[in-house]
């Protein structure tokens, strides 16, 4: 089970790491073979507790007619992706180092220099301080025996710590951080103006309340686009901009391939789920060399003993990559099949309703398998590169009375907000009236709770001039 919910990449680090530990798996790319069960245990049938003797072992059981015995994983059914092994390592200065390094620019004392570095060191990856500035006073004396005092600090902020690159960061709220990349830009009319607004009135910019703003600086609708777009031009995470910030996206790597080949849906497994593993050949002649002895020493023996426990750890290994293969393709397929109509079309009003139940049953395997498919594999498709549990969704009934996919209903809730007039947002209450006329009959609350699922505001918010 553990092996199943791997990702492909963390599935070849599971791998790596029992072939270094175990010293009788070995990896190769021999002529293909069929997966022979030879290895096996006279003493399986034994009690768990009996100790098991060298002498009791029948060595020709672990050994194979074949000058290399293999016990490999084979599937049929994998995508020929061999060679895509290599993951590029990412390099370069880290957010925090990069705004250290621009501190060398400054002329400043070597106090102001500490209290520089701390507050560099007290950004977050947005590009915020979240702190008070008597708490950073109070941390500068416990943790850097520097004390100071809260104009000291403010004046390092300010006057050095905001004036790094890129423009915004160290700011302790968004209203600061706009105000700061406003004030690097050039001046002119509508700069200014956006400058007091944010000053003056960023609660009614931010909740939209462009009539009170209209009257409040006594200017014309035309004013206000200028204002909005100026500072629809600025970055409220000035930290997450940083090309060389040091959260590394994670590289996803399909665990299936889905195609469409003459109209047909064709499921293959990536080949990186599918390793070929044998025994290793020093092992082999090890047994061989024990067998082939005619005095058996007490070292010989224990050799052997601890020989076999590797070669049953081994086959065991496979025979868990091999069920955890079959496992991925069967549930995987029965996805396929389920949701056929998204998969040659791409449109996700298409997708059916289906819960992990629905495929449990059908495979006759545990929810728990599902769910370890489902939550941490991806699939590439046609249409992008998709996690599985995107598939999944509840169902409710339609005015026909048909069973009809939750995300259905969402992807028609999107598509008549992207529709609606800006100037005049729909309410959730008309939202509702018009997926009822569409066939839904929805409740208001309902429309708001999908709404906030794919984080869309509510009407006030959505509005423009």
């Amino acid at each position: 089970m553990k092996l199943i919910q791997l990702p492909t990449q963390a599935f070849e680090e599971r791998l790596k790491q029992e072939i270094e530990e175990n010293p009788a798996l070995d990896t190769g790319k021999e002529e293909p073979e069929n997966f022979e069960d030879t290895l096996t245990n006279e003493s399986d049938h034994d009690d768990a507790n009996e100790k098991i003797e060298a002498d009791d072992i029948n060595i020709d059981e672990y050994l194979s007619d074949d000058e290399y015995p293999s016990y490999k994983t084979q599937a049929n059914n994998y995508s020929a992706d061999d060679d895509d092994k290599q993951v590029p390592y990412a390099a370069g200065t880290t957010f925090h180092q990069s705004l250290k390094n621009q501190l060398s620019t400054f002329r400043i004392d070597e106090e102001e220099k500490a209290i520089a570095e701390f507050l560099v060191g007290s950004i977050d990856d947005s590009g915020y301080i979240r702190r008070e500035i008597i708490d950073l006073v109070d941390d500068l004396a416990f943790t850097q025996n520097v004390f100071t005092t809260e104009e000291k600090v403010e004046s390092v902020l300010k006057n050095v710590v905001q004036r790094l690159d890129p423009i915004g960061v160290g700011a302790l709220d968004l209203k600061q951080c706009l105000i700061i990349q406003l004030k690097s830009k050039p001046e002119k009319e509508s700069r200014d103006l956006a400058i007091r607004v944010l000053d003056e009135a960023f609660d009614h910019f931010v909740k939209k309340h462009y009539k009170k703003l209209l009257e409040k600086f006594d200017i014309n609708e035309e004013k206000l686009k200028e204002v909005i777009t100026e500072i629809g031009k600025l970055n409220p995470k000035p930290g997450s901009s940083y090309a060389g910030n040091n959260k590394i996206a994670e590289q996803i790597v399909p665990d299936f391939s889905i195609k469409i080949i003459d109209g047909v849906l064709e499921l293959t497994l990536n080949s990186r789920n599918a390793p070929e593993l044998h025994v290793s050949r020093e092992y082999n002649n090890m047994l061989k060399g024990y067998s082939d002895s005619k005095e058996k020493s007490k070292s010989q023996k224990d050799a052997v003993m601890f020989i076999k426990q590797k070669l049953d750890a081994a086959k065991w290994f496979i025979d868990a990559i091999k069920q955890r293969q079959q496992t991925l393709l069967i549930t995987m397929n029965a996805i396929m099949h389920r949701q056929e109509e998204y998969f040659l079309t791409g449109d996700e009003r298409k997708l059916k309703p289906m819960i992990l139940k629905d495929i449990a049953d059908e495979i006759n395997m545990d929810v728990s398998t599902v769910s370890r498919v489902a939550n941490s594999k991806y699939v590439s498709t046609p249409y992008g590169t998709k996690l599985i549990k995107e598939f999944f969704s509840e169902s409710m009934k339609n005015d026909q009375g048909e069973d009809v996919s939750t995300r259905e209903i969402k992807k028609i809730l999107e598509t008549v907000i992207k529709e609606e007039d800006k100037r005049k947002p729909l309410t959730d209450e008309k939202l509702s009236k018009i997926l009822k006329e569409k066939g839904y009959p929805i409740a208001r609350r309902t429309v708001a709770k999908y709404r906030e699922q794919l984080d869309i505001p509510v009407a006030r918010l959505r509005k423009e001039i």
